[in-house]
Formats: structure tokens, C-alpha cells, sequence
């Protein structure tokens, strides 16, 4: 697929750049007709309705810590994260594959930025225990331009129209407790709680919300989220949440991910930053 236009913006080597114009006959890599029109739709929401960042994160220039988050393509599929300039992702295991028997690190995995930019990525390494994945983006659209409240950004080394994609980076150190969050994440379209199943759910294709760290379950090993995340937090999710990015409001850097809920307690759980910490040393390699 050649590009339709000039590949000034981006400057990831080895990165193939994907037409700005994109529409319902293309053919992409292991992504169905229905899935595309999804894309198409997903792509346009997120243009027409920008997150609404808070005020205090883009006065001190934290504005890419929330546009680094993406959207899986597929209905229902999950959250993501790029925690380096040059296109690394991360997301919970079970966002693309439940079982090792269905990890494929051959198979391509379709997302779009918080801006709407689409990108292509392949898996690199897969931690069911931890339920963390490390994925590559190997395909892009150049950036948008900026609009609204994100222009301002002052953070250049993370800015998408550095010739790099927006990212976050881990934090130094686990979060204090009740520290400040903020988890931008991707609700799914249906209404799982409703009488009526199929009802449909008004949300946006992502969804800032702010919460407090409570702190990691009492006696679960923080690297064992393969049953439920250690991690707690307060911040409101819903189905289509998992691997979306903790983030520290104060610093604008990454503590977890989003991964699922305690249905007793009603607490939302998570991979907690020991986890993250572990699993990226792991894989540095990729870093």
C-alpha cells in the first residue's frame, strides 16, 4: 500500500507509512470488511469528539501522556499504550490473545491513536501470568494535525509531530498510596448491565476518568494477575477498559494498566507497576 501523500512527519526507521484517505474496500492484514467499517467509524468519533484533558496536566505539558493511548480496531477488543517514541505498545495479554495456543506473533493487530491516527502493530512478547503484552508498530498514518487543547502541549520529546509517536514512560517507582490517577480507556458499544441484551451504550470511543491508587490486594503476588489484577484503583472502567494506562496526574507517568474488577467489592484491579517494571526489564530488548 504506497502512500497518498507526503511522509514528511514521521521518522521511525523501518516504519511504512499507511494512506492518509482510508475506506471500507481497503484490504488490511488479518482485519475482516466488518472490522474496517468499525475502524472507519472509530477513526471519525475520534476526531469529532477530542478528549478533554484536565487543565492541571496541560499546564505543566502532560497532554501526550493521555494522546498515547489507543484503541484496538475490533469490537469489544481492549486498551493499549506507546511507552516509546519510536512505537512500542503495551496492553494486557488477554487484549489479543486469552491462551498461548492463540498467540500469534505473526498476526497484525490494528489501533488507533487517541488523535485517530491508525497504526499497525505485531506482537513482540506475551505474559499471561502478568497479563501484559509488548506489541511493535510496524504501519502508520502520519499524525494529524494538532487541534484543540493538545496543541499546547510543551512536551516536546513526546509530541506526535516530533517525528515520533506520543508516548508515556514508566514511573521511576510504584505510586504512593491514594495517589492522584487518571485511566483513559475504551468502553465498550453495549450495555452489558442492561434488562435488554444488545442495548446499546452512549459512551465515547474513549473515556477519561480520574481515581485514586488503593494500593495492591493484600497476599497476591503482584506479578500473578492471571486470575485478577493486584492492583486496586478508583477510577471508573467498563468492559473494553483493559490495558488502559494508570497514570500518575502529578507526573504524567505510567503506575498499571487496567485489567478487570473485583465483582464482590466492586474494586477495579489492575497490573500493578511492579509487574510493568518486571516485564519490560524482561524485555528491554525491544525497548
Amino acid at each position: 500500500m504506497e502512500p497518498e501523500y507526503s511522509t514528511t512527519g514521521l521518522s521511525v526507521e523501518g516504519l511504512h507509512i499507511l494512506p492518509e484517505v482510508l475506506h471500507a474496500g481497503l484490504k488490511l492484514k488479518d482485519l475482516g470488511k466488518k472490522s474496517i467499517q468499525l475502524l472507519l467509524k472509530k477513526r471519525q468519533l475520534l476526531r469529532d469528539t477530542p478528549l478533554d484533558i484536565p487543565e492541571d496536566m496541560e499546564r505543566k505539558g502532560l497532554a501526550s501522556s493521555v494522546m498515547a493511548t489507543l484503541v484496538f480496531a475490533q469490537e469489544e477488543a481492549g486498551t493499549a499504550v506507546c511507552i516509546s517514541p519510536n512505537g512500542i505498545l503495551l496492553t494486557c495479554s488477554h487484549c489479543i490473545a486469552e491462551t498461548v495456543d492463540d498467540f500469534d506473533d505473526s498476526k497484525s493487530h490494528w489501533l488507533l491513536f487517541a488523535s485517530g491516527q491508525v497504526v499497525e502493530a505485531k506482537a513482540l512478547a506475551w505474559d499471561d501470568k502478568r497479563d501484559l503484552a509488548l506489541l511493535k508498530i510496524t504501519s502508520a498514518q502520519q499524525p494529524p494535525p494538532p487541534s484543540g487543547p493538545t496543541s499546547s502541549s510543551s512536551s516536546s520529546s513526546s509530541s506526535p509531530h516530533s517525528g515520533s509517536f506520543s508516548f508515556v514512560t514508566l514511573s521511576p517507582s510504584p505510586p504512593a498510596l491514594k495517589a492522584r490517577l487518571i485511566c483513559v480507556g475504551h468502553p465498550g458499544s453495549e450495555d452489558f448491565e442492561a434488562a435488554v441484551p444488545g442495548t446499546k451504550t452512549d459512551y465515547n470511543v474513549l473515556h477519561l476518568s480520574t481515581g485514586t491508587f488503593r494500593g495492591c490486594a493484600e497476599g497476591q503476588d503482584p506479578q500473578d494477575n492471571s486470575e485478577i489484577g493486584a492492583l486496586m484503583h478508583s477510577c471508573w472502567t467498563y468492559w473494553g477498559h483493559s490495558g488502559a494506562p494508570l497514570v500518575d496526574r502529578k507526573t504524567g507517568t505510567l503506575v498499571g494498566l487496567h485489567s478487570s474488577w473485583d465483582d464482590e467489592t466492586g474494586m477495579r484491579r489492575g497490573v500493578a507497576w511492579e509487574a510493568i517494571s518486571g516485564f519490560l526489564g524482561e524485555n528491554k530488548r525491544y525497548l
